[in-house]
């Protein structure tokens, strides 16, 4: 089989949702990661601000890179939905993603959206890329 489903398990479980954490295709050593939002296992976001919920998110996008043989460096294209006007909070996230993705510099795109998968969910990230 060319895909291998990745779900660590100190993150929260994505298959009632019908999700894994990330697939990798095996031919093409790629590694296609889903939204990742600040939830611990019960569902639960452990921040009420967008800063505060980036940095968890990253977190978890690191947890799922690393479980997928893959790495921040690795990252090939960043999709970052924000609730609200995006612009809004530019000056608040830039330095967490900067700090984050340091030498990586990833294709990125940030998108401003009316709804995530919570009314509490303020930060949803999802990205690609390739193996190390």
């Amino acid at each position: 089989m060319r895909k291998q489903l990745i779900n660590p398990p100190e993150l929260y479980d994505g298959r009632p949702h019908g999700m894994s954490k990330a697939v990798v295709d095996t031919a093409t050593r790629t590694v296609y990661i889903s939204g990742q939002v600040d939830w611990n296992m019960n569902y639960q976001v452990s921040s009420h601000t967008v800063e505060g919920q980036l940095s968890k998110v990253l977190a978890n996008l690191t947890t799922v890179l690393e479980a997928s043989g893959s790495s921040v460096e690795n990252l090939l294209s960043v999709r970052i939905y924000i609730r609200g006007e995006l612009g809004e909070h530019m000056e608040a996230i830039a330095p967490i993603l900067a700090q984050y993705l340091e030498g990586s510099l990833p294709a990125l795109t940030g998108i401003g959206v009316a709804s995530l998968a919570s009314s509490e969910t303020l930060v949803e990230v999802e990205a690609t890329a390739a193996l190390k």
